[in-house]
């Protein structure tokens, strides 16, 4: 099993599952190069992915034909899109490569399995889910309730190596901004 993933399982239960080597089976490691997509519009969310080493991101097209972030994950964190994954139907998302990329791949069927022979495993992805959820709760937030340079100088401050790693037009696409206005913002603040 990836040394990473288990140090997340180990940290979130605070080392009370020591199965490690049994689960390893239900993981499937896969590489991913840069825009590569893992799931497009209409598909069906297959999988829930783990991301060792780069960067994923979760968009939708608008009708203006302009993509939308909704969300990044970086090392140690999961991405799909649960509504499809969950109900098994078509998403409204994709998620793709912003980097080269190394995850690890958890069907639908899988983790159903995976949840049955290990129970215990049941704590450690809700905690995954609460996380996620206050993380989205927060970002709504901050969406509405900064102006439109307060939100940027925020998460400047709260996320710098984020913020030097991201492409400009993405972190753009994320804070709903276009990438003209970002630049106009970087060069007013010198970053």
């Amino acid at each position: 099993m990836s040394a990473i993933l288990k140090a997340h399982i180990e940290k979130l239960l605070q080392h009370s599952f020591t199965d490690h080597e049994a689960i390893e089976q239900f993981f499937v490691p896969i590489t991913l190069a840069k825009k590569q997509n893992l799931l497009t519009e209409g598909a069906i969310c297959r999988a829930n992915y783990f991301v060792l080493q780069g960067c994923l991101r979760m968009f939708f097209i608008n009708e203006k034909g302009v993509e939308q972030t909704v969300q990044f994950a970086l090392e140690h964190w999961w991405l799909a899109d649960y509504t499809s994954f969950a109900t098994q139907s078509p998403s409204s998302f994709y998620i793709q490569a912003v980097e080269p990329t190394q995850a690890l791949s958890l069907t639908y069927s899988a983790q159903e399995e995976l949840l049955q022979t290990h129970p215990q495993l049941e704590r450690y992805f809700r905690l995954v889910h609460q996380r996620a959820h206050a993380a989205a709760q927060f970002r709504i937030m901050v969406l509405y309730g900064y102006s439109r340079e307060a939100l940027y100088h925020h998460f400047v401050r709260r996320y710098p190596e984020f913020v030097q790693r991201i492409p400009q037009y993405l972190l753009a696409s994320f804070l709903g901004f276009t990438p003209e206005y970002l630049s106009e913002l970087r060069g007013r603040s010198g970053s």
